[in-house]
């Protein structure tokens, strides 16, 4: 019988007369590695990396060989998102929706310089400076775009940290119930939820009180 490595506890020591037929491991590797071997990323795109992504799927890369072919044309099926493009403004508010769609445990993947921290159109007026300004990111892929074969060592990285989860200290396992990420409001310009008391503190502040000269002059006399 052919165990893989990770399922493993070595340091209990079997006979080596059984070593082939009796494997001695825990349930939470083997829910782990189950996990880390069929994820399902959600199908779409948002710019040039987006063309890097179908190659990756394609037959040359093909990355249905670590167990995630399944791409998912519907968050509630997907546990993946890989955020590949120009994140705008506008798109934001969908790309939330989508993201509080999926279904426990999910992950996201930055995708390029862009979906990482805005790449050449950072500062613009219409591009978010990163993803992980609004969603949590688990695994960062630099390039303009990537390759694909940085996609797949992307691919691998969430696998391995997959596989590192601990069943009492993951949040997806908690007694209370997730909360979704509040949809941003697009209008002149992005405005976060969360930040509203924030916001309403700037836009209330008490006008300043001027004191022209000649009554400053006046006062001292």
């Amino acid at each position: 019988m052919d165990v893989k490595p990770e399922l493993n506890r070595p340091e209990i020591d079997i006979p080596a007369e059984l070593r082939q037929q009796v494997t001695i491991t825990t349930l939470e590797r083997i829910y782990n590695w189950g996990r880390s071997n069929s994820l399902w990323p959600m199908m779409f795109g948002l710019a040039c990396c987006a063309i890097e992504m179908i190659c990756t799927a394609a037959s040359r890369y093909d990355f249905s060989r670590f167990g995630m072919e399944v791409m998912r044309p519907s968050p509630r099926q997907a546990d993946v998102m890989i955020v590949a493009g120009t994140v705008t403004k506008k798109m934001l508010p969908n790309i939330i929706r989508l993201y509080n769609q999926m279904s426990l445990p999910k992950y996201v993947i930055a995708m390029g310089t862009c979906a990482s921290g805005g790449g050449p159109f950072k500062e613009g007026y219409n591009v978010v400076p990163g993803i992980d300004t609004y969603i949590p990111v688990d695994v960062y892929i630099t390039g303009c775009p990537p390759t694909p074969q940085a996609l797949l060592n992307g691919l691998i990285t969430l696998q391995e940290k997959v596989k590192r989860e601990q069943l009492k200290e993951s949040g997806w396992y908690t007694k209370e119930p997730g909360k979704d990420i509040p949809v941003p409001v697009l209008g002149p310009d992005i405005i976060d939820p969360r930040k509203k008391d924030l916001i309403y503190t700037e836009t209330h502040r008490p006008e300043p009180i001027v004191v022209e000269e000649n009554d400053a002059a006046g006062e001292d006399k």
